[in-house]
């Protein structure tokens, strides 16, 4: 604990909220009211409980904080800066400004000691799931008597906006489920949101709600640093469930007209309102960005603690190398994030009589790598046995086995999309996630969250067009490929074939800075594509998979199950003396990474194209200068009669090919 003269922390709370409210008064943007109220509550787990080395931000044993809160994120900021984080006064004063290392809400890779990017509300505390859970699961897998290595916290703080939100539900449920005991939130009841007072729309008894989902529960007085270190304290005493601390909070604390209204939240208070303000609080009115030498020396003690707690970990790292060395050759790896390169000797091949779903070639592949990558953690939300990624052997991860690799996460898609992210986010180990495409629908704000964090998560979603048959149009994705195309930064695949399948597996185990998404078939399918999976051209994006014979007229371009229409097509058209290329781009992502000179190689200027893919048209003309595809909801009825009626078939695109040409 840090040592305090009590003289100066209330100084120092105030210093918190006199900084925050001048960057959003600066900014002329941003959200006062959290920071002002929150403050109490922050100082207290920053100063009294949380550990980490702001010298070294990426300290693998340190705390983890989350501002599920993002809005607020002037609260963190001014803490960053404060406890000696590289964060200059300068970017406070830059807050929402281009380019300012300070946004208008939290982003990881661009401020040091932001851990997770929020601000859409309830993503902090569901993605806070994921890292308590890597924790659980890495110390179960390293730990030793005497040589506990893996051993601290996520801790954040959450508002009422997040528990309104129903991703937060899901993943207390999970966590209560599981039993994370290290996982802390305090959470800032402070009852207004955007619209008024949460009597307008939320008066249930949330303490009441999570003590069902298996949180242990506190109530305490907000603005009482000693109630709430003692609260924490009490939190982490315990170690069997996750815990949740209700402060009781007054939005925009210090301000004496918005204080307690919804004037406090989204704007800035204005300058006769700051004035005023800290008049009430006793903060200098001038200058602006006030921090006094003995505030900020008191919050310097973070470095010196820090520092030391780190080189204390870093001992007892070298004491676990000497007694367990081949465990600290494999933790060596979970720290650098190395996966190695034994598994590219398993990853499989394929030949053309190995016919199979693009879902059944995955389970293969990641079965033949799961033993030689062993921080690779899989789940799905309820379709283990249908999404097939479940690691054979890899025990389940339950509260008693939490060295177990497969994690359930129940029908709660979005909080295994939080939970995954988070799982990576962490460090040391490498997630998956998985469900039937269509719900890409219910985590698609987690996916776009993993994209916009440069967060490696895999997303294994099976079931990727009409061919899912009999179950009918509520379960056969249409527009899924084209909007989740749309995300920048996310790599989606939808392979051809095993082949291609297990290539995308490598892609995606090579992958440091953006997620990527299988889009998987429930039918099988043929091998056309080169067996090759350790050099495959799938890296490249698109590729050409048949050359036409003699002068090039048109190409076809497919994905995924109808790439085996375009070679019959190509045949047919080939046999009446058209020269048609087959071109595969089960990654659009890839494609775009690559040199001009060679996208122009596949698709050469003043020759006709048309792109086939059992999905929606709208992106492909893009690339194509006619698509066909399905631009309607789908049927119900065998998977074969559906593709067959909605015109997947090598005959409807032979049709399509000469009415392009005669155009």
């Amino acid at each position: 604990m840090i040592t305090e003269n009590r003289a100066i922390v209330g100084e120092a709370i105030n210093t918190i909220r006199g900084l925050s409210i001048d960057g959003v008064q600066k900014a002329n943007s941003g959200h006062p009211g959290l920071p002002l109220g929150a403050a109490a509550m922050a100082y207290t787990m920053w100063m009294r409980h949380l550990t980490f080395n702001p010298k070294n931000p990426h300290w693998f044993n340190r705390d983890r904080f989350i501002l599920s809160a993002g809005h607020g994120s002037m609260l963190l900021y001014s803490l960053l800066h404060l406890t000696g984080y590289d964060l200059p006064i300068e970017e406070l004063m830059r807050f929402r400004q281009l380019h300012s290392r300070t946004p208008g809400h939290p982003e990881n890779g661009l401020t040091p000691g932001v851990e997770m990017a929020t601000g859409p509300l309830g993503q902090g505390i569901s993605t806070a799931t994921g890292f308590a859970i890597a924790e659980k699961h890495l110390a179960a897998i390293f730990n030793e008597p005497g040589h506990e290595i893996i051993d601290h916290y996520t801790m954040g703080i959450c508002s009422d906006g997040d528990l309104m939100e129903g991703i937060s539900g899901e993943a207390a449920s999970l966590a209560g489920h599981l039993k994370l005991g290290k996982l802390i939130f305090l959470y800032d009841s402070n009852h207004i949101t955007i619209d008024g007072n949460t009597s307008l729309a939320f008066t249930e008894d949330v303490g009441a709600r999570y003590q069902a989902y298996g949180w242990h529960i506190q109530h305490v007085d907000g603005f009482d640093v000693d109630a709430i270190d003692g609260a924490i304290q009490t939190a982490k005493a315990q170690t069997e469930q996750p815990s949740l601390i209700i402060c009781n909070t007054i939005i925009g604390f210090g301000s004496p007209n918005k204080a307690n209204s919804k004037k406090a939240h989204g704007a800035p208070l204005g300058p006769d309102e700051v004035k005023l303000t800290k008049q009430a609080l006793g903060i200098p009115l001038e200058p602006d960005f006030y921090v006094s030498g003995d505030v900020r020396s008191h919050f310097g003690e973070c470095g010196t603690r820090g520092a030391k707690a780190e080189a204390d970990w870093n001992e007892k790292l070298a004491a676990y190398r000497k007694a367990h060395p081949e465990k600290a050759a494999m933790l060596d790896s979970a720290l650098n994030g190395d996966f190695g390169k034994d598994w590219l000797k398993a990853l499989p091949t394929y030949g053309e009589a190995d016919k199979m779903a693009t879902r059944q070639a995955s389970s293969k592949v990641l079965n033949a790598l799961a033993p030689v990558t062993p921080l690779l953690m899989t789940g799905s939300a309820d379709l283990f046995e249908s999404n097939l990624t479940e690691i054979a052997d890899g025990g389940n991860f339950q509260p008693d086995t939490p060295e177990g690799r497969n994690v359930f996460y129940g029908i709660r898609e979005h909080a295994m999309g939080a939970a995954v992210n988070g799982i990576c986010l962490h460090g040391g180990l490498r997630a998956i996630g998985s469900t039937f495409l269509i719900f890409s629908d219910y985590c698609r704000p987690s996916l776009r969250l993993a994209a916009l964090m440069h967060c490696p998560s895999i997303f294994v979603f099976t079931h990727d067009s009409v061919g899912v048959g009999e179950d009918g149009p509520t379960h056969e994705p249409i527009e899924h490929l084209t909007s989740l195309r749309a995300i920048p930064n996310l790599n989606l695949i939808r392979p051809a074939d095993a082949n291609e399948t297990a290539a995308a597996w490598k892609v995606a185990l090579e992958s440091k800075d953006h997620p990527t998404l299988f889009a998987l078939s429930r039918q099988a399918l043929p091998c056309v594509t080169p067996a090759d999976t350790k050099n495959h051209p799938l890296e490249k994006g698109a590729y050409i998979l048949k050359e036409a014979e003699g002068a090039l007229k048109l190409v076809i371009i497919a994905t995924g199950s109808e790439v085996q229409h375009a070679l019959a097509a190509r045949e047919t058209l080939q046999a009446e003396g058209i020269g048609v290329r087959v071109v595969s781009m089960p990654s659009w992502f890839l494609f775009e990474r690559q040199p001009e000179v060679y996208r122009n190689g596949v698709f050469p200027a003043g020759v006709k194209r048309i792109a086939m893919e059992a999905g929606a048209t709208l992106g492909w003309y893009k690339y194509a200068d006619a698509a066909l595809g399905i631009d309607r909801f789908g049927l119900s009825a065998p998977g074969d009669t559906v593709m067959k009626e909605l015109g997947m078939t090598a005959e409807n695109l032979v049709a399509h090919c000469r009415a392009l040409l005669q155009a």
